[in-house]
């Protein structure tokens, strides 16, 4: 078992320490934009109406609710609710919305894993206040390097698989995985190379193609089940997400030290939104089944 962990491990083409450290540092303000919790997100979501707030209050608002409105979607898309057994994997779980959640939702136990060591403190309490510190488990771990065997009828990964390298995570999926069990993929995918290096440069990330998940997931014995394509309705998160930033600006009247990289944070949402409405990269929610 420790060698295999190890190779997993070795795979990875990211830095998984420049990956930690990122998010370690971002919690503060994921919390100032996502809170306060106890389910706090850090993933896009369905902004469907148009005619949006102008005050920063008011558009973190929206955008915690469009994060809502999307993880209730892709539960019903999913169909959680008919899951025999619910002992669930939630790979890159951030601050644990996802897997308190799902919890509180539908009674199931998550390990919920992250690279973020001051994360576990934080979901922990988060998952207290939501009245599920017994179902939600979190944990600091690789997503490659889940320990066990044959553990888990479904696992997600909620805007979490663009940070790791997809073989080794499916290789793992197909040890810690049941017979017949589901991986649930909510994530921005690459069509166009115009936008790779912004993507990634943004969130430490190494974005990948649909066609890339899918030749990984079939190495390691997992099939595609099912195939939406959300891009439409998630282009209008970051609109909001770009206004936010800029009424943020506004109202703080922040550091000029600190513009350049506000600016860049806007910049990129906008290239977001951009690439999601042009076909450059899409939103896509994938399920795949693992075969035996």
């Amino acid at each position: 078992m420790i060698m295999e962990l190890h190779e997993e491990l070795s795979a990875s083409t990211v830095a998984w320490e420049r990956v930690r450290d990122l998010y370690e540092a971002k919690s503060a303000s994921i919390l100032h934009r996502y809170g306060p919790g106890p389910r706090v997100h850090y993933h896009t979501g369905f902004v469907d109406d148009l005619d949006l707030p102008t005050t920063p209050a008011g558009l973190r608002a929206c955008l915690v609710e469009s994060q809502e409105r999307m993880l209730r979607y892709a539960a019903d898309v999913w169909q959680l609710g008919k899951f025999c057994t619910r002992n669930w994997l939630d790979v890159g779980c951030g601050l644990g919305g996802a897997s308190i959640f799902m919890a509180q939702e539908f009674g199931a136990h998550l390990t919920a894993i992250t690279i973020a060591p001051s994360h576990i403190e934080l979901i922990s309490r988060f998952a207290r206040q939501a009245g599920v510190e017994s179902l939600v488990k979190p944990i600091v771990c690789e997503a490659a390097a889940v320990p066990g065997r044959s553990r888990f009828d479904a696992a997600f990964a909620i805007e979490s698989s663009s940070l790791f390298a997809r073989e080794p995570w499916f290789r793992c999926l197909a040890r810690v995985m049941r017979a017949g069990s589901r991986v649930f993929v909510f994530d921005c995918f690459l069509v166009r190379s115009e936008y790779e290096a912004p993507f990634n440069r943004h969130w430490c990330a190494q974005i990948g193609t649909e066609s890339e998940y899918v030749d990984s997931a079939r190495a390691a014995g997992f099939f595609l089940a099912a195939r939406e394509d959300t891009s439409l309705r998630t282009a209008t998160f970051w609109k909001t997400s770009a206004a936010l930033i800029r009424a943020e600006v506004e109202e703080t009247q922040p550091d000029p030290v600190k513009l350049p990289a506000i600016e860049e944070s806007c910049l990129t949402h906008e290239v977001m939104r951009r690439g999601l409405l042009e076909g450059g990269l899409r939103q896509l929610n994938l399920t795949f089944i693992k075969a035996n």
